[in-house]
């Protein structure tokens, strides 16, 4: 089965490092949660996967390859898709231009929709007339007309209600079962927990609770905040 492995993943930004020693198996049509308090270093090491900034130990391997020296050109080309903090969109095109940018042609734009219809009839719409949720709709269609085999996402919540991410999540659980192993870093950590197959917690730049079911942490609440305070 296809796999996107970190193993002893190290991340330094700086004089020292943000993040160490971290270790995660992503298959495709998984999805996996990194969760953990502010300031642990998921942006960082996701940032590193996709080739935002350079890894300073371990290695990142697709299928038993290592991609640990190749540019962020080539991890994308290899399937890599990184949506990062914000709404990265361009406002003043239309939905359907901003799809465009990734599925270049009429079909993949459509391919897209069918997995996010609330889109469909905002099409011809500005981006920058969208609500917030309907924005990062816009942010995971146009990713997923890229047809990636692993989805890299950190806080798609970021500006959004409780309430409105909810909408989103059944969306990126639909991609996974599409077949795309999805990483998602999320603030709302009992939402993360409710979609992902595993989880893993970094607290203080290290692992405090290894990739496991997710459900261990979901149904132990003293697990989880033991986790947060890294003890």
């Amino acid at each position: 089965m296809s796999e996107l492995r970190l193993s002893g993943v190290a991340v330094s930004r700086g004089a020292g490092p943000v993040i160490s020693d971290v270790d995660v198996t992503l298959q495709k049509g998984q999805v996996v949660a990194l969760v953990g308090p502010n300031g642990a270093g998921k942006t960082s090491l996701l940032e590193s996967v996709s080739g935002v900034i350079p890894h300073s130990r371990g290695d990142i391997s697709i299928d038993g390859d290592s991609i640990a020296k190749w540019s962020r050109v080539q991890r994308s080309r290899a399937g890599i898709a990184h949506i990062e903090q914000g709404r990265a969109i361009f406002p003043s095109l239309t939905v359907r231009e901003n799809i465009m940018l990734t599925a270049k042609s009429e079909a993949g734009v459509q391919e897209a929709l069918a997995s996010f219809p609330e889109l469909e009839k905002r099409i011809d719409s500005q981006t920058v007339l969208l609500s917030g949720g309907e924005q990062q709709m816009v942010v995971l269609a146009r990713a997923f007309a890229s047809k990636p085999k692993y989805l890299l996402i950190d806080e798609m919540s970021l500006g959004l209600a409780p309430v409105v991410f909810m909408r989103i999540l059944p969306v990126i659980q639909k991609i996974a079962e599409s077949g795309v192993g999805v990483l998602l870093v999320e603030q709302f950590t009992h939402l993360a927990l409710g979609i992902a197959d595993e989880a893993l917690v970094v607290s203080g730049g290290r692992v405090s609770h290894p990739q496991g079911p997710a459900s261990d942490l979901e149904k132990d609440p003293e697990l989880l905040r033991t986790a947060y305070l890294g003890s």
